[in-house]
C-alpha cells in the first residue's frame, strides 16, 4: 500500500507545510485564533491530504501536480478561514507564498534530472523530494526575520485593494511561468545549455520577483508615512483651530467681564425701581452670552481633546443631538495617531450617517470608559437612515464598492492593542462597539 512511490509524493506533498508557515508569517496581528489551533487546523487538513493525495498518485500512477495544483484553491480557503485580513490581502500573500514556493520545486527538477537524465516530472526521484523539502525549509526560514519583523505591517495598516491585487498579478505571473516551464522529460535539460540556463534563469527570477517584494514594501510604507503625516498634520490643523476659538473665548469672556461693573450699576438701579422682571431677563441673557461657545475639555491629552471638540462642532453645525461621555487613561498609553483614527473615523461615520436624517431625527451618543484597569471600551450609537450594505464578511461602503475604510480601519487598531470591533445596526440606529487593552 505504501509503496515508493507513495513515499515519494507523500514527501512532494510536505512542501504544504514550510508553505503554510511563510503564509502566516505576515498575519501574525491578523489571527483567529491561537497558534497552537491554527497549526492543529493547518495539520488536520494537510497530512491526511498528503496520505490521500499520496495514495492516489500511487494507485493510478497519476503525476502529482495534477493533484497537488488544483488543490491549491481549497488550501487557500483554509487560509482565508484563519484570518480576518481582507480577502485582497489574503489573495496577495498566498499567491505570494506559492509563487515563492514553485523555485525549489524547479531546481529539485534540475537535481533531479542530474541524477536521473532519463526521467521526468511524473516519476520524481525520493532524492529530489527530500531536495525539495529542505529547499522550501530553507527559503521559508531566511523570508521568516523580514516578514514577521518588517513585512506585517503592510498586512495591518494598508487598506488599499488596488495595490493588493496589483501584488497578486505579479505574483500569479511567475507562479504560471513557473508552472508552464515543468520539465516532463529531463532530456529537454540535456539538450544544448538548458541544464546550464534553466537553472540560472530560476535564480534570476527569484532574485527578481524578491527584488519587486522589497520595492513594494519600501514603495507602501512610504504610503503609509505619508499618510501617518497627513493624519497628524489634521491633528495639528484642528489644535490650532481649538487654540483659535478658545482666544475667541477668552476674548468675550473678558469683554463680558469688563462690561460686568455696567451690568451691576443696572441691576441695582432696576432693583431701587422693583423691576424684578427686568432683572431676571437680564441676567438670563447676561448667563446665556456668558455660556456661548465654551470650549469642553474632554481629556488631557491636546491632540485628542482638539479631534473630539472639532467633531463636536460639526455635529453641532448638523444640528445633531450629542451626549458624549469620554475617559481615556492619563498620561495615554496608546499612540496618539491610533486614538484619533479610532475615535476620528467612529465619530466621522456617525455624523454623516446622522446628516441623511431630518434634522429633528439626528442623534449622536459616543461612550468611552476605563474597565478592569486595563481596558478600554467604546460604544457609539447614532441614528441613521437604514440604508446598508452587508456582506458575509462585513458592513461594505453606502458610498462606492468595497468595503468602508473606516471601519476596517476602527478594527485594525482594536486588534492592534489584543481587542475588537462590533458593529451592528437596527431600523433606525447605528451602533460601533469596541473594546482594546491600554
Amino acid at each position: 500500500m505504501f509503496t515508493k512511490e507513495w513515499l515519494n509524493v507523500f514527501i512532494q506533498l510536505l512542501v504544504l507545510i514550510p508553505a503554510a508557515l511563510s503564509c502566516y508569517y505576515t498575519t501574525k496581528n491578523q489571527m483567529k485564533y491561537t497558534m497552537s489551533r491554527t497549526a492543529l487546523i493547518c495539520f488536520a487538513a494537510i497530512f491526511p491530504y498528503s496520505v490521500l493525495a499520496a495514495l492516489l498518485c500511487s494507485a493510478f500512477h497519476i503525476d502529482a501536480n495534477l493533484v497537488f495544483l488544483p488543490s491549491l484553491i481549497g488550501f487557500f480557503f483554509v487560509f482565508r478561514n484563519t484570518v480576518t485580513a481582507r480577502l485582497p490581502k489574503c489573495l496577495a500573500i498566498y499567491v505570494g507564498v506559492c509563487a515563492v514556493q514553485t523555485f525549489p520545486a524547479q531546481f529539485a527538477y534540475c537535481f533531479d534530472a542530474f541524477l536521473h537524465p532519463e526521467s521526468g516530472a511524473a516519476d520524481f526521484s525520493t532524492e529530489a523530494a527530500l531536495f525539495q523539502l529542505a529547499l522550501s525549509c530553507l527559503i521559508a526560514a531566511a523570508f521568516a526575520w523580514p516578514a514577521i519583523r518588517h513585512f506585517y505591517r503592510m498586512v495591518d495598516l494598508l487598506d488599499h485593494p488596488k495595490i493588493w491585487y496589483s501584488a497578486v498579478a505579479l505574483s500569479s505571473v511567475v507562479l504560471i511561468i513557473n508552472v508552464a516551464c515543468i520539465p516532463q522529460s529531463y532530456s529537454n535539460l540535456h539538450a544544448g545549455r538548458s541544464g546550464r540556463l534553466f537553472p540560472l534563469i530560476e535564480v534570476g527570477m527569484l532574485a527578481i520577483l524578491t527584488s519587486i517584494y522589497l520595492l513594494f514594501y519600501y514603495g507602501t510604507s512610504v504610503i503609509l508615512e505619508h499618510a501617518k503625516l497627513k493624519e497628524h498634520t489634521h491633528l495639528l490643523e484642528m489644535q490650532a483651530h481649538q487654540f483659535r476659538e478658545l482666544q475667541e473665548y477668552m476674548r468675550q469672556t473678558s469683554r463680558l467681564r469688563h462690561d460686568f461693573k455696567h451690568s451691576v450699576h443696572l441691576l441695582s438701579a432696576l432693583a431701587d425701581k422693583g423691576e424684578y422682571e427686568s432683572i431676571r431677563a437680564h441676567l438670563s441673557e447676561y448667563d446665556r452670552r456668558l455660556s456661548e461657545d465654551i470650549s469642553i475639555n474632554y481629556c488631557s491629552n491636546a491632540a485628542l481633546n482638539a479631534l473630539f471638540g472639532y467633531y463636536h462642532e460639526m455635529a453641532n453645525s448638523e444640528n445633531i443631538r450629542t451626549d458624549w461621555k469620554i475617559e481615556l487613561p492619563e498620561p495615554l498609553t496608546i499612540s496618539e495617531l491610533d486614538m484619533a483614527a479610532l475615535f476620528g473615523n467612529i465619530m466621522e461615520n456617525a455624523i454623516s450617517a446622522c446628516a441623511t436624517l431630518p434634522k429633528e431625527e439626528r442623534y449622536f451618543n459616543l461612550t468611552a470608559e476605563l474597565r478592569h484597569g486595563n481596558s478600554l471600551y467604546v460604544v457609539s450609537t447614532n441614528s441613521f437612515d437604514g440604508n446598508v450594505r452587508k456582506g458575509k464578511d462585513g458592513y461594505h461602503s453606502t458610498k462606492h464598492s468595497g468595503h468602508g475604510t473606516g471601519l476596517i480601519s476602527i478594527a485594525a487598531v482594536a486588534e492592534k492593542y489584543g481587542g475588537s470591533a462590533q458593529f451592528n445596526n437596527s431600523d433606525k440606529e447605528f451602533y460601533a462597539d469596541v473594546v482594546m487593552k491600554i
